[in-house]
């Protein structure tokens, strides 16, 4: 299925007359389907395999931000550690102090977001609220934590994907003072996907990853 590019259009206006951030999340997807909405104006896309993100940073635009939205395994940060622009998922203090491990190797600064379980589902990842609130931020010099992600539950229950999004907004305004992150750079929340991103904005997202309605559905990995 070619890329949506009238949905695209639709949604990026849309988003941006809200100030929301889209993220295009090309996972799957071949080169030319991320080049069909580069050619849009999209700079932003999200990929969830390492070695995939990896072989595409090599051949597509130098100025692509790309984030990665995955569950990131430890040993995996070093091949993405040298460009990627913000990783959605960090889930474990261990997890932290491998990314700063290799920000230093990489003599930079890597922009994270924390995740938080939200959702009923135990297969999420994610800090629940006292994790993160226990958090010794401080410690880590190469590492700018730029806000939260959370993922609600898969439901057609839209009061629960709701509460769940609430929970989190809360929870992004209540961790400032205790984590001392300052809001002029503690400010993303990223919350929202294909199904229930217009919810996720209606109760404070201000960064969505949406795939299938631009890219159409996954092509799963065997």
């Amino acid at each position: 299925m070619p890329v949506n590019i009238n949905a695209y259009r639709t949604i990026r206006s849309a988003l941006d007359a809200a100030k929301v951030k889209l993220v295009a999340v090309s996972k799957t997807k071949p080169v030319e389907d991320i080049l069909a909405l580069y050619n849009e104006g999209q700079r932003d896309f999200g990929e969830n395999y390492v070695q995939e993100l990896v072989d595409k940073q090599a051949v597509l635009p130098a100025d692509i931000r790309w984030h990665f939205i995955g569950h990131l395994q430890s040993n995996k940060v070093k091949y993405i550690a040298q460009f990627v622009h913000l990783i959605h998922g960090v889930d474990s203090e261990s997890l932290l102090k491998e990314i700063e491990k290799q920000a230093v190797k990489n003599k930079r600064t890597i922009d994270c977001l924390l995740q938080v379980h939200i959702a009923t589902e135990e297969t999420k990842f994610g800090f629940d609220e006292q994790e993160l609130l226990n958090l010794k931020i401080d410690a880590f010099q190469n590492i700018q934590v730029r806000g939260l992600m959370g993922m609600a539950s898969f439901s057609d229950d839209t009061n629960l994907v709701r509460s769940e999004f609430k929970k989190l907004a809360s929870l992004f305004s209540k961790c400032r003072q205790p984590l001392h992150l300052q809001p002029s750079t503690f400010n993303l929340l990223s919350m929202g996907m294909s199904g229930d991103y217009t919810i996720a904005i209606e109760e404070g997202s201000n960064m969505v990853r949406i795939g299938s309605l631009l890219f159409g559905e996954r092509n799963y990995h065997k």
